[in-house]
């Protein structure tokens, strides 16, 4: 697999632009980093919850 250097990812990102224009690129750079930020959201409350619940004692 080659490796891609400055020079490729910029060319990718106008074909990217041209594409798709503008607005719509920065529209979803901004969903992805919305959907990233409330996965690690949700992992820092599930393992919160879960050391939570491994304090409490069993009852049975």
């Amino acid at each position: 697999m080659p490796n891609l250097g400055p020079t490729e990812l910029f060319i990718v990102l106008i074909i990217v632009v041209l594409l798709f224009g503008v607005g719509r690129v920065s529209r979803i750079g901004g969903e992805l980093g919305s959907a990233v930020a409330n996965f690690r959201k949700g992992l820092q409350e599930g393992a919160k919850g879960k050391n939570e619940e491994s304090d409490q004692p069993e009852t049975v």
